[in-house]
């Protein structure tokens, strides 16, 4: 069973229905000054999420390359690049 109770079929029948309808087809985006507003602050939130899961991916791979130059023994730069 995946999560929150929906089985593979389940899914997969919801899907299909969705096709079905079509939705997008009438779908107009928001209308409101209010709604717009609120949809433009969208891009925002999606950047600062992509800029944390960058900086995590940052930290990730120096933590990687320490450990690499430190399990190699290498006093220098030079030593650190032919042991790669």
């Amino acid at each position: 069973m995946s999560s929150h109770g929906w089985t593979t079929e389940r899914r997969a029948r919801q899907a299909a229905l969705i096709r079905s309808w079509e939705p997008w087809q009438r779908s107009t985006g928001p209308r409101t000054v209010k709604g717009k507003a609120k949809s433009s602050g969208n891009v925002a939130v999606g950047m600062a999420n992509r800029e944390k899961a960058l900086a995590q991916a940052k930290r990730e791979l120096l933590a990687a390359v320490t450990k690499v130059h430190d399990l190699s023994g290498a006093r220098t730069r030079k030593e650190w690049w032919e042991y790669l």
